[in-house]
C-alpha cells in the first residue's frame, strides 16, 4: 500500500512539472520522476518505478479523454483555472478510474490524500466532489460488492 502511494506521489509531481513547463504533450515523457536525481531513482523499489511511470505515461497517453471528463464534471471551474497540483491529481485519478484495476473508492481516497499532502487545505473537497460524482455516474459500484465488503 505504501509502495503505491509513493508511486502516486512521484507521478503527480512529474505530471505537475510537465504541466508547469507546458510539456504535457506526450513527447516529453521523462526517464525518471521529476524532482528525483538518478541516484534517488535507483534507490526506489521496482514496483514504485513501474507503477509510477505507468501512471505518468497512461495519463499522458489518454490526456484528451481525461481532460474532457474533468471539464465535463467541473461545472464551475474550467480546467485551466483548476490549481496545477489539483488538476494533475484529478488527471491521474481519472486515468485510474478509466483504466486501472483499483476500486473507485480507493482511487478517490488516494486523490484526497494527495490533495491534502500537496495542495491547499480545502481543495481536497473539490477533488472529492468531482471524482465522487464522476464515479457515481460513470463507474457505479455494484450494490452486491458493497455488501460483500461490509460483511468482512
Amino acid at each position: 500500500m505504501k509502495t503505491r502511494h509513493k508511486a502516486r506521489e512521484l507521478a503527480v509531481q512529474t505530471l505537475y512539472a510537465l504541466d508547469f513547463n507546458k510539456e504535457l504533450d506526450g513527447t516529453h515523457i521523462p526517464d525518471i520522476f521529476s524532482g528525483t536525481t538518478e541516484a534517488e531513482y535507483a534507490e526506489l523499489e521496482d514496483e514504485v518505478k513501474v507503477y509510477g511511470m505507468y501512471l505518468v505515461k497512461g495519463t499522458l497517453e489518454n490526456l484528451e479523454q481525461v481532460n474532457e471528463l474533468i471539464s465535463r464534471f467541473s461545472l464551475n471551474r474550467p480546467l485551466e483555472r483548476i490549481d496545477l497540483v489539483d488538476r494533475n491529481i484529478l488527471r491521474m485519478s481519472v486515468f485510474c478510474l478509466l483504466y486501472g484495476d483499483i476500486h473507485p473508492h480507493i482511487v478517490i481516497d488516494e486523490a484526497v490524500k494527495l490533495s491534502q499532502d500537496f495542495s491547499t487545505e480545502v481543495n481536497y473537497k473539490f477533488i472529492n466532489g468531482i471524482l465522487d460524482t464522476m464515479q457515481k455516474q460513470l463507474f457505479p459500484v455494484q450494490e452486491s460488492a458493497k455488501h460483500d465488503t461490509s460483511e468482512d
